[in-house]
């Protein structure tokens, strides 16, 4: 399984679009977690333009006013989703790595710069 975790300080133009689209055909990314989209709405639509195909799955954490946000994309063909938990600051993924036939669980992270509100954050994802 092929997975990368990029934050991408805002997915506002079109040249980080294209540069994810890229990135997932050259290196042949099966999940990507991105960070700090800084962005509160985002559909179908946008998703399959950043994955470059229209067979992806999509979860979205989006961001407080301009702050954070997170999202992750995969290929439905590579990986199913059973389950999954959104909160303050991550989205957990639970499902099989299909060509392996391997459960998986991916947790895609965006942490506060204080102590205290990353300390609960992590308390929050155990």
């Amino acid at each position: 399984m092929n997975v990368i975790s990029y934050n991408v300080r805002g997915l506002g133009s079109g040249v980080k679009w294209a540069a994810i689209r890229r990135m997932v055909w050259k290196e042949k990314i099966d999940l990507l977690c991105i960070q700090e989209t800084k962005t509160e709405k985002i559909d179908m639509s946008v998703c399959q333009a950043l994955w470059g195909d229209s067979e992806v799955g999509w979860e979205l954490q989006p961001a407080a006013n301009t702050t954070g946000g997170l999202l992750c994309l995969w290929s439905e063909e590579d990986f199913k989703v059973h389950s999954k938990v959104i909160g303050s600051g991550f989205i957990l993924l639970v499902g099989q790595w299909l060509k392996e036939a391997q459960q998986v669980h991916i947790v895609n992270i965006y942490s506060p710069c204080d102590v205290q509100s990353r300390r609960s954050l992590w308390e929050n994802i155990k």
